[in-house]
């Protein structure tokens, strides 16, 4: 079993800079890779205020604090940072031909023993470890957002993923705080599958004037004890992702289920893609957004 030691985190966005601050909280050193530079910049800095705030909540001690903070650093160049890497996780956007880039150029000079990751929420796992060399060390680590607050990871199992990866994945997670599931490699896996189905529902049922958005929400969470309602989670998870996942879903399973529903192409291209745009089905000041992440 593989103990990471040194972890590499590919893509700075919103759930990059999540896991990288989750791996250092967890005694692991860790290197942020991106392209830019200024989104290097920029996560960084919201993994200072994450770990400011874990301190003035009484969660985390000075110490911890300043022991998080040296085990992370940030790069632009992926390939000097897998060089020594244990483990990979390619955190970028949803487009496969970008995450088979990313990963076979980690894999080109990662040591034969690193795992290598992606953090997809849809696309198939096989598909990527078969155009990646040593595709038996290739898995999926399916974190969500807000990395800090939710604690499942979805562990995928592509058709040529290692028994010991699995394992190795599962225990990686574990040592996050989190709660893995291992799941076979299947549309939507089982997380993105039920939850879409959920959302995009809730979303028709706006369309159709069943209810105001913050009705159909209280419904599932007073209802159905969710810890938030459906409409409210897509503007977390983002529009833009929601409806990038229902299009590989609905490309891959057919059937009017995942069909993505016109108001929630229309937001998106109006630009309106939920708490990072500041409006979505709802609109988003600082108060909403701070609630949002705790």
């Amino acid at each position: 079993m593989i103990e990471p030691g040194r972890v590499t985190v590919i893509g700075a966005g919103t759930m990059g800079h999540g896991i990288a601050y989750a791996v250092a909280l967890a005694g692991m050193d860790v290197v942020l890779v991106d392209s830019s530079e200024a989104a290097i910049e920029r996560a960084l800095v919201r993994i200072r205020a994450d770990l400011d705030e874990g301190v003035r909540r009484g969660k985390l001690s000075d110490a911890e604090h300043a022991a998080a903070l040296r085990r992370l650093r940030g790069r632009t160049d992926v390939q000097t940072s897998a060089r020594d890497s244990d483990l990979v996780i390619e955190a970028v956007p949803e487009q496969i031909e970008l995450k088979v880039h990313v990963l076979r150029t980690a894999a080109e000079v990662a040591p034969e023993h690193a795992i290598l990751a992606s953090n997809t929420s849809s696309l198939s796992i096989t598909t990527l470890q078969r155009s990646l060399p040593r595709p038996s060390r290739v898995v999926g680590l399916h974190f969500f957002n807000p990395v800090h607050a939710m604690k499942l990871v979805e562990v995928v199992r592509g058709a040529d993923t290692a028994d010991e990866v699995v394992d190795d994945a599962v225990a990686f997670s574990r040592r996050l705080g989190k709660e893995p599931i291992v799941v076979r490699d299947s549309p939507g896996f089982a997380s993105s599958r039920l939850g879409l189905a959920l959302g995009l529902e809730a979303m028709r049922m706006l369309e159709e004037g069943v209810a105001s958005a913050e009705d159909i929400d209280r419904a599932m969470e007073l209802g159905y004890r969710h810890s938030m309602g459906p409409l409210r989670l897509t503007d977390l998870v983002g529009l833009d992702v929601r409806l990038s996942i229902a299009q590989v879903l609905h490309a891959q399973l057919g059937g009017e289920r995942f069909r993505p529903p016109a108001i929630l192409e229309r937001l998106v291209a109006e630009g309106k893609l939920g708490r990072k745009s500041g409006e979505g089905f709802y609109r988003w000041g600082d108060d909403e957004a701070e609630k949002a992440r705790q």
